[in-house]
């Protein structure tokens, strides 16, 4: 049976313009497994599968030409302009808490809350953002960053925060959220910083508009204030989540 009549799937196809790309590259550009599991497949580029097919070239080990270069001592600023895919939601979210008079923990933590959606992951991305920055700035933003990812889905009129429409959309009107999910939310509700991480969720629900007016540099000095910027880099230094800013900077090293 010829082609014509069994043809290639939208991930067969993409997978042949990357390969045509590849060639272009000076040096072999591969996905990780992640990638590759987030397109529904349990594989992993090898080099002794590659290798043969790009003869007399190297494997990327450095900067990706194809991503914006980032300084040689970036900033989270330098993040927020270079790697975040969007920030429009995340600066929303906090120019709504910065109005409200909130304090700059709060706004802070508003801008960062889902500082690992637009750079890398959606999975539990409230964990993977509190450990992002957990060396960097205060204990009750980043434990309010981690907590917000399960108190979301619990209303708490005492704030007027419901559960938002939006969710019913995106997940169905049936969805629960896992146990685990419901097991954070009961520690979170006892603990002190609570409202932290419920003010979080407050100003987030209203932070969905496509034509509003919000500028990075209208939080350049509380980052300062908040933010321990490392003088090496922020990936550079030697905290326990610096691999994860390197690799934001060099997503396609091979190793």
């Amino acid at each position: 049976m010829n082609e014509h009549h069994n043809p290639k799937t939208m991930s067969e196809r993409a997978d042949e313009l990357e390969e045509e790309k590849m060639h272009e590259m000076e040096r072999i550009i591969t996905k990780s497994t992640l990638a590759y599991l987030m397109d529904g497949q349990v594989e992993m580029d090898t080099s002794a599968a590659i290798m043969p097919k790009h003869p007399d070239k190297f494997f990327q080990m450095g900067e990706d030409p194809r991503l914006p270069k980032m300084p040689e001592k970036p900033t989270l600023v330098d993040y927020f302009r270079l790697r975040f895919a969007s920030t429009a939601h995340l600066l929303q979210s906090a120019t709504h808490a910065l109005k409200g008079g909130h304090p700059e923990k709060v706004i802070l933590a508003c801008l960062l809350h889902d500082v690992a959606v637009v750079s890398f992951i959606r999975c539990d991305h409230g964990y993977w953002g509190a450990q992002m920055i957990e060396p960097y700035v205060d204990e009750e933003i980043s434990w309010a960053v981690k907590t917000h990812q399960a108190l979301r889905f619990f209303p708490d009129e005492s704030v007027g925060y419901g559960y938002p429409d939006i969710y019913k959309k995106l997940f169905g009107p049936d969805y629960k959220p896992e146990p685990y999910i419901y097991e954070e939310y009961k520690r979170a509700k006892q603990h002190k910083w609570y409202m932290t991480s419920r003010l979080i969720c407050v100003n987030d629900i209203y932070s969905f508009d496509p034509n509003a007016k919000v500028d990075l540099n209208d939080f350049v000095d509380i980052i300062g204030r908040n933010f321990k910027q490392p003088k090496e880099g922020l990936g550079f230094d030697n905290s326990p989540s610096a691999h994860m800013w390197r690799t934001l900077m060099w997503p396609t090293r091979f190793l």
